[in-house]
């Protein structure tokens, strides 16, 4: 008697026991929001999980995200080169619509561009800066193009041409040629290279006076008709 007595009380609780632990219907959560950085602005791309219902979704351009959950989840976010976060739902949770903004924070260190050089120490940068190259023929051929224009200026003016003397004189040419554009030409009074052509010519005798020589006209003999 005693037996069955405890077979009922056994058989009783587990009955109870099935009967408490029916599950409620389950109820569905849409939990949306932005996510941004630190700085305010919108990250896309961030993965977001849900734990519980193995959904997942991606974040869109403007950082806005939606995902359905459920009362007691969890829910994961990820993205390259910020930190891992995640959020809960509460399971006291009555509200079908959940808002949740994320701000996630930077795991990336950002260090200053690096340049990469083709040499492997400084024995090889020296070896190759040092060695004799062939030279272009078009840089060769500026530099005899420059050569001959530093003679036709010194030829021109008569005083010694360095190259910030030849860069001056050709940028003051090039500057009276656009001002008296379609006007008569510039006064060279003001020309210090003009000057100089001067004082140089005064100076190897151009303006010394000359003797006077009457020019002498050639007799010509007239040949008689022979008769």
């Amino acid at each position: 008697m005693n037996r069955l007595i405890h077979i009922i009380l056994l058989l009783g609780l587990c009955v109870f026991a099935l009967h408490g632990q029916e599950d409620e219907p389950r109820r569905f959560v849409q939990v949306s929001g932005i996510i941004t950085d630190i700085s305010a602005r919108p990250v896309a791309g961030v993965s977001i999980v849900s734990r519980k219902l193995r959904r997942a979704t991606v974040s869109e351009p403007t950082g806005i995200y939606s995902i359905t959950s459920t009362p007691g989840d969890t829910i994961y976010f990820r993205a390259m080169g910020f930190k891992r976060y995640h959020t809960v739902i509460p399971t006291d949770y009555q509200d079908r619509i959940a808002k949740a903004d994320i701000i996630l924070e930077i795991d990336t260190i950002e260090i200053e561009p690096v340049t990469i050089l083709p040499w492997k120490n400084y024995s090889e940068f020296l070896r190759d800066m040092t060695k004799e190259r062939p030279v272009d023929p078009i840089i060769e051929n500026m530099n005899e193009n420059i050569a001959s224009i530093y003679v036709a200026l010194a030829n021109e003016t008569g005083v010694r041409i360095t190259p910030e003397a030849g860069y001056n004189y050709a940028m003051s040419q090039n500057f009276n040629n656009m001002a008296t554009r379609s006007q008569y030409p510039i006064n060279n009074l003001l020309n210090p290279l003009a000057w100089a052509k001067f004082f140089n010519g005064v100076k190897n005798g151009m303006l010394k006076n000359q003797k006077y020589t009457k020019p002498v006209k050639a007799k010509v003999r007239k040949k008689k008709n022979p008769r």
